[in-house]
């Protein structure tokens, strides 16, 4: 870990135990070794930062493009091991960087979704966490992170009491030969599969 995500790390652990009596089920399941892909749904800001902790090494993360526009952000978000993507338009080079990284047996954590729930439900996947896993072959690890909607949801700007628990899912490994679809359609399949397997996990 760099300084600056050292810091970060210590300061949202302290918050999330402090306030949301934060816990992290299944934890053991998280030492895969090399890489992997972390795939989560997705609620709240609070998501990101709060998997992140579950981890004791530094994992990779999306943050929208729009948070890079200022450049003392951008320069404290790319410490923090943040990938610029954009949601409205998104393109091939995020993508590619998270191929890189894997390739680099680093972790990344994607948000299949593509963005915040607005009622706390799992939404359909994106096509691109599909693409990732075939083009990969990483094993993936399946989180539900339960409590950030109550805490921080959509289209509210202040923290609400919640308790706030990490479930880690088995490590789900893509096998080619379950497959007959190709193209988009595979990619598509994938990542239902992926969503499945998040779906699954129960508090």
């Amino acid at each position: 870990m760099t300084l600056s995500y050292r810091l970060g790390y210590s300061f949202f652990k302290l918050a999330a135990r402090s306030l949301f009596n934060y816990r992290v089920v299944n934890p053991e399941r998280l030492q895969v070794p090399g890489a992997a892909l972390v795939v989560c749904n997705h609620a709240s800001f609070l998501d990101p930062p709060f998997v992140g902790i579950a981890f004791d090494d530094a994992i990779h993360y999306f943050a929208r493009k729009t948070l890079f526009d200022h450049p003392a952000v951008a320069a404290v978000l790319r410490t923090w091991n943040a990938i610029p993507v954009d949601q409205d338009r998104p393109d091939m080079g995020s993508v590619k960087t998270v191929i890189r990284l894997l390739k680099q047996d680093q972790k990344v954590l994607l948000f299949p979704e593509g963005s915040r729930s607005f009622d706390g439900i799992i939404a359909k996947g994106e096509p691109g966490t599909g693409l990732i896993v075939a083009k990969t072959h990483v094993p993936v690890i399946p989180i539900r992170i339960f409590g950030t909607h109550e805490a921080l949801p959509r289209g509210v700007h202040f923290i609400q009491p919640s308790e706030i628990t990490v479930v880690v899912g088995k490590t789900w490994h893509y096998e080619p030969a379950a497959y007959h679809e190709t193209g988009k359609e595979l990619y598509q399949k994938i990542t239902d599969d992926v969503i499945a397997q998040v779906s699954e996990i129960m508090l």
